[in-house]
């Protein structure tokens, strides 16, 4: 007798996690076609600013949500349990064989607990990293998140160490590469028409992009760490506009981050009027995911608190500096591009300083970031979802 078709919901909440599913959506779209799968695609609604959202949505192709829970922000105890009281209803309902989650924000851990409470198979995608620091919730939604899961879809690596390490089966690991990096390779094609260097005078050629017309850093800080703190940002802002004074600092802020700045009596630490011939940091908006890749494939330096940036720069070969003093990507930082500086102000003066000199660190791209993890993630997931469906 034939077996059915599994039924998978992939979920996604924040604006990491749709690069991510954005090849495997591709991947599980031909199939659909095929009759092999059928699927469904839940937003939480976590992010729902439009260039953090549906603009990512639009850019990269991704089909309209199913649906929308419409989470919105809030405190991580009240915004975990609304995704898991909307979320619950939708699995019981359609009465999925698997539900796909990815990466580490709260939409992860709270789907996955509804899935697992009711019986519903588990894949996390991007398990088993590791910052080993337990004051991030995002550590904290990766463990319990791998503790339940079934399937555990690996990057790098120290994911399957960590893993085996924490007693999960090895059957129920497996290291297919990187998914952020399928998006990365697909569209910076694309991103590079976009008009972001034109827009922000970086280009003085009228016919197109001109790529080293004008050097500049780009910037993202977001982690509670550095930004819910006056003590923590402040002197962070200081030494990144000490920095500015060689090559100008572009900061596409994250809302909160932004707020936090006015909050704090900050805003003098920044500029909002882009001018390549000045110094300093330029705050701007939140960027789509097009302009941003262009900006950052085009940069001379990167300084980011975040994840998959330490990532994406890895693979375009740009220095970066990651303020934080501890990742859970070490690969980015033993084969990449990639230094960790902490919030130590010598330290991210000196090897900024270094790489504006022209003696940056020169990494290689991981095995397995070749832009086909999609593709071996969805052919292992339905071998394995077909042996147990009946």
């Amino acid at each position: 007798m034939q077996q059915r078709a599994p039924r998978i919901i992939v979920v996604a909440g924040a604006r990491p996690n749709f690069v991510k599913i954005a090849p495997l959506l591709d991947q599980l779209e031909s199939l659909k076609k095929a009759g092999r799968v059928e699927t469904l695609l839940v937003h939480t609604g976590q992010h729902y600013d439009k260039a953090l959202s549906h603009l990512f949505f639009e850019q990269m192709g991704i089909p309209q949500p199913d649906l929308n829970l419409e989470v919105g922000s809030g405190a991580h105890g009240k915004q975990t349990g609304d995704i898991m009281a909307r979320f619950e209803p939708v699995v019981m309902d359609w009465k999925p064989d698997a539900v796909v989650v990815v990466g580490d924000v709260n939409s992860t851990i709270a789907c996955a607990l509804v899935a697992s409470k009711l019986d519903v198979r588990v894949v996390h995608v991007e398990a088993g990293l590791r910052s080993f620091d337990r004051t991030m919730p995002e550590e904290i939604n990766r463990l319990l998140t791998d503790a339940i899961a079934d399937f555990l879809f690996v990057t790098e690596p120290a994911g399957v160490t960590n893993l085996q390490r924490e007693g999960i089966p090895p059957e129920k690991i497996f290291l297919v590469g990187n998914m952020m990096i399928d998006s990365l390779r697909k569209f910076l094609p694309l991103a590079r028409q976009s008009s972001a260097l034109r827009d922000l005078q970086l280009s003085l050629d009228s016919n197109g992009p001109a790529p080293g017309a004008a050097r500049f850093a780009l910037l993202t800080l977001h982690r509670p760490s550095n930004v819910d703190e006056k003590e923590n940002l402040e002197p962070l802002l200081e030494v990144l506009n000490e920095i500015g004074k060689d090559i100008p600092i572009l900061f596409p802020a994250h809302p909160r981050t932004q707020e936090r700045i006015k909050q704090f009596g900050l805003a003098k630490l920044v500029r909002t009027a882009w001018k390549t011939t000045d110094t300093g940091v330029w705050l701007t908006g939140p960027l789509g995911y097009l302009e941003f890749l262009h900006l950052m494939s085009e940069s001379t330096l990167v300084l980011t608190d975040s994840g998959g940036i330490q990532e994406e720069t890895t693979v375009l070969g740009i220095p970066c500096l990651t303020l934080r003093e501890n990742t859970e990507r070490p690969i980015t930082v033993e084969q990449g591009t990639n230094t960790l500086v902490g919030s130590d102000r010598g330290a991210i003066l000196a090897c900024a300083r270094q790489i504006l000199a022209g003696n940056g660190k020169q990494g290689r791209t991981p095995d397995l970031w070749d832009g086909c993890a999609a593709e071996r993630l969805v052919a292992i997931l339905l071998r394995e979802l077909q042996r147990h469906l009946t």
